[in-house]
């Protein structure tokens, strides 16, 4: 059972996976938003659940069209094995338009090789192979904001709604798409939806093209009023599950252990051979989010300081607009809150001892304590290293939440209580624009700020 089923805001001392009963509802949650690259200073409370509320798609009776008019979108009577038939606007979209299209990148096509196919391409550190066999997403509420340099030291402000389009879309982005993505080579994105213009206005008049709008996006919980983008007949059962336990995201795959004996670690005297040498996962996510103000890769003008790239879209008049929703997979395997940190697989492994070829799901390392993660039997897992570009530290696999608390027995709004927590929180920060633009988050279930 997942942990967000049942409301609850404490629980016991770090021990045994909580049981259904002590699960939290994302629909109970306090919102909390911090830039995705800066540090939880950043972070503040921000709504109540109500928000959450109107973040998720309501039917209608009549499927909103590929441009979408700012309506709320799903459908009342789905059909395409439970969810709404989707139609596709196309790879591209009219002149001075702007075509919102979804990938996973490369890496949710191929996941992640070991040994690195390329020096600078991302790796386990601990020595696995990470294959997806889906990558299953709900997408909704994609909006324009006017002046998105409202505040050059927070991403957060902006100006007022202008132009919106609604799924909600449920997509499977290991299955790629027939644009080429953001990020280049190799990169596959599928069309969703155009906007037209700023249908939110009187008159709904055409884009502006000599300013930048600020450009936002959700993920929501799955939903039967979902547009079926791409799903096939095991991606409709796996969604259904992201139905009934409240996930907006899935990853359902195998991870295999091939370090062999380019792996290391200071420790020694734990026994890495009684852990599976192959594991399937499913890991949801019930951590519904905002991204807001996102940066632009795309754009070439000078960004603020300790920002990447300008903020919003910029219609061009000449040809169609790109505003690729990305969702980068390796958050959620992070050694810490730090962006862009190394990935770990072990903690995950590590949860069943003894087996050879295993199983896995978040709720495996439910009161498992991140800064000392231990393995099924309550042995502390060491840190390890497959690569020589990363150093194992001694002693046991401690992940690192900066100035977060971590407590388990505070409120999940006040503090990280355990690992699933931990890899929930990095997983909510794995919204992005044309493929690396950072957004400011703010996510819509229990978090600390």
């Amino acid at each position: 059972m997942g942990r967000m089923h049942t409301p609850v805001l404490n629980r016991p001392h770090f021990g045994p996976p909580a049981t259904g009963s002590e699960r939290r509802s994302p629909a109970a949650s306090s919102a909390t938003v911090r830039l995705q690259r800066l540090g939880p200073r950043t972070a503040r409370i921000w709504a109540s659940a109500a928000l959450l509320a109107a973040s998720v798609g309501c039917g209608s009776s009549t499927p909103a069209s590929p441009g979408g008019d700012g309506g709320v979108g799903g459908c009342t009577n789905p059909a395409d094995g439970g969810l709404c038939p989707f139609v596709s606007p196309g790879a591209s979209a009219p002149k001075g338009q702007i075509l919102v299209t979804a990938s996973g990148e490369a890496l949710a096509l191929g996941g992640y090789a070991f040994p690195a196919p390329a020096p600078d391409s991302p790796v386990f550190v601990d020595g696995w192979s990470v294959k997806f066999t889906h990558v299953l997403v709900t997408l909704d509420h994609v909006r324009l904001h006017e002046n998105p340099d409202t505040a050059p030291t927070d991403q957060r402000q902006m100006g007022a709604l202008v132009a919106e389009v609604d799924g909600p879309w449920a997509i499977d982005l290991h299955k790629g798409g027939p644009l080429q993505g953001a990020g280049g080579s190799g990169e596959e994105a599928v069309p969703l939806a155009v906007i037209p213009n700023l249908n939110l206005k009187s008159g709904a008049p055409a884009f502006d093209p000599t300013v930048r709008y600020a450009f936002g996006f959700d993920t929501v919980p799955a939903t039967e009023s979902a547009y079926d983008v791409d799903l096939d007949a095991e991606g409709r059962a796996l969604y259904q599950q992201m139905i009934s336990k409240g996930y907006t995201v899935l990853y359902a795959g195998t991870a295999s252990f091939v370090g062999g004996p380019s792996c290391s670690s200071p420790t020694t005297s734990y026994d890495f051979s009684q852990l599976p040498m192959v594991v399937d996962f499913q890991l949801g996510f019930a951590s519904p989010t905002t991204y807001e103000n996102c940066q632009n890769p795309d754009l070439t003008g000078g960004a603020f300081p300790g920002e990447e790239a300008q903020r919003g879209i910029q219609i061009n008049q000449g040809t169609w607009t790109r505003a690729q929703l990305t969702v980068h997979t390796d958050h959620p395997f992070w050694e810490t809150i730090v962006h862009d940190g190394p990935m770990h697989f072990d903690m995950l492994a590590a949860r069943k001892v003894g087996v050879a070829h295993a199983s896995v799901t978040l709720d495996d390392v439910v009161g498992v304590d991140p800064t000392y993660i231990t393995d099924s039997n309550g042995v502390g897992v060491p840190w390890r290293s497959c690569v020589s570009t990363y150093t194992a530290q001694a002693g046991v696999l401690s992940f690192d939440a900066v100035n977060l608390p971590v407590n388990p027995s505070a409120a999940p709004s006040q503090a990280l209580r355990d690992l699933y927590d931990f890899i929930v929180y990095n997983q909510s920060t794995q919204g992005h624009l044309n493929s690396d633009g950072l957004c400011a988050v703010e996510r819509r279930y229990p978090s600390p700020p």
